[in-house]
């Protein structure tokens, strides 16, 4: 028999034995496709409607460690994740470590969607960007990316062409 206070489980109201059945885990919804935008004249950024109430416990708006220039906008638990992966190996006193915390930590900002579904994107991850009037905001699994129009429609046949070579490099990679 399970405890009612453990995890996981929650009482059903339709029993008076009290009967357990399992809470689903919350579903994470994969980031993707391609959604056109613009920035307002208050610098926000409306988010796409499918996405807003997965965003609506916060979010991290960073830099990426590709160095691309576009701004990443995750859930705080998966931005964890995506630091933690890299920092996971390195030594705790290790300088190497304290560079990229630096980079994870100060190229990164919390925010909130307001009650419209916006954002204000910070002047400095604006900039790395190149972040104007439009906007293409693109899925990527675990998080969205922010890119200027002009700058994602110059990657595209870069990002096209350099697919086939990715992938037929996978398993020498492994």
């Amino acid at each position: 028999m399970v405890a009612p206070s453990e995890p996981g489980w929650r009482s059903s109201s339709h029993s008076s034995t009290s009967a357990r059945s399992p809470t689903p885990e919350p579903h994470v919804v994969p980031f993707r496709g391609t959604f056109d935008h613009t920035l307002d004249a208050k610098k926000r950024l409306t988010m796409p409607a499918r996405y807003r109430s997965a965003l609506a416990g916060g979010i991290v708006l960073a830099m990426l460690v590709d160095q691309q220039p576009c701004v990443g906008v995750w859930r705080p638990p998966e931005y964890e994740d995506y630091s933690r992966r890299a920092l996971g190996d390195l030594p705790a006193l290790s300088p190497r470590l304290a560079e990229l915390e630096r980079f994870f930590y100060g190229n990164s900002q919390d925010a909130e969607l307001d009650a419209a579904g916006r954002v204000i994107v910070p002047a400095f991850l604006s900039e790395h960007a190149r972040l104007e009037k439009e906007i293409v905001i693109v899925g990527a699994g675990d998080r969205l990316e922010l890119w200027s129009k002009d700058v994602w429609s110059a990657h595209q046949p870069t990002l096209l062409s350099g697919v086939a070579d990715i992938t037929a490099n996978v398993d020498d990679t492994a």
